[in-house]
């Protein structure tokens, strides 16, 4: 008896993702692929590996332990593809980067393009996102994060320190100058309990008028008019319709960073990019810290 890969990696990704539809994401087949596979799985053992339930697939012990078993296999493989690949010394061939959609959105997009301008022989595939996807897996070759702890398992180069600034549209800032006693509205980020301490400092009365989850939507309600909004200075100098609060100076904020995974650190296209990434960062160093 014995089960394909394709069938064990498909066990693995239907235990990770509970549906059938996370399950064909992540191994980028149709939802009827991962069905039929899973059918042929389980066939082929005379038994059901996974519960349907209305809610998605939940997995049995047998498949728990084939998913374990297909875990390591996956992790071995992606192992010596890594290593293959630290050991590219062309400038040629597939890179993929991941990196916050704000960050490309406002600096990266500008690098990234003279980047393949200057190297014309290097795929480049950009994965605009704030997950945090894997590395080991080989999820991305290079990750551009934004953290103060960024990692201690990959080999990381500091890009940029960061500071933030509070701000709102102009006729907020006026109200809150002629009179810092007033009550203010403030928009802020899901899980924070309050504004930061700094900005209380100087205008202890607010309300808190909405939370969101992402700062594309926190910077769009402060448009409006909404309330206060903390964000990165490299944001806020892009957004002529917000100004800053007075008496609150720029608070430090985590770190940009660019990370790989060790076994990459001396591929060629990797050290190209932090290169360059570097080069790109140094000249822009006013836009994150004022």
């Amino acid at each position: 008896m014995q089960i394909n890969w394709d069938d064990m990696r498909t066990i693995l990704a239907l235990v990770r993702a509970g549906t059938l539809a996370g399950a064909a994401e992540a191994l980028a087949v149709s939802y009827t692929t991962v069905a039929r596979r899973i059918a042929r799985a389980e066939d082929m053992l005379g038994q059901p590996l996974f519960e349907r339930r209305p809610e998605g697939y939940w997995a049995g012990a047998q498949a728990r332990e084939l998913a374990e078993a297909a875990a390591r296999m996956e992790a071995a493989e992606q192992a010596a593809l890594r290593k293959l690949s630290g050991r590219d010394q062309g400038l040629s061939g597939p890179l993929t980067l991941t990196a916050p959609q704000l960050l490309i959105q406002s600096h990266l997009a500008p690098f990234l393009a003279e980047f393949c301008r200057e190297n014309p022989e290097i795929e480049l595939t950009v994965r605009a996102t704030n997950e945090v996807l894997d590395l080991s897996r080989r999820e991305a070759d290079l990750a551009i994060r934004i953290s103060q702890t960024p990692s201690d398992t990959l080999v990381g180069l500091h890009l940029a320190d960061q500071k933030t600034a509070c701000l709102a549209r102009p006729e907020i800032v006026a109200q809150a100058t002629a009179d810092p006693e007033t009550r203010l509205d403030w928009v802020i980020y899901s899980g924070h309990s309050a504004p930061p301490k700094a900005a209380l400092a100087c205008y202890p009365n607010y309300r808190i008028r909405a939370r969101f989850d992402d700062m594309t939507s926190l910077i769009a309600a402060a448009k409006a008019g909404m309330g206060v909004v903390r964000m990165p200075l490299y944001l806020g100098r892009r957004e002529a319709d917000l100004c800053p609060l007075p008496a609150i100076a720029p608070q430090d904020y985590a770190p940009i960073w660019v990370l790989s995974h060790p076994d990459l650190q001396h591929a060629a296209k990797v050290r190209q990019f932090k290169a360059a990434l570097k080069r790109f960062f140094r000249s822009h160093q006013g836009d994150f810290i004022g």
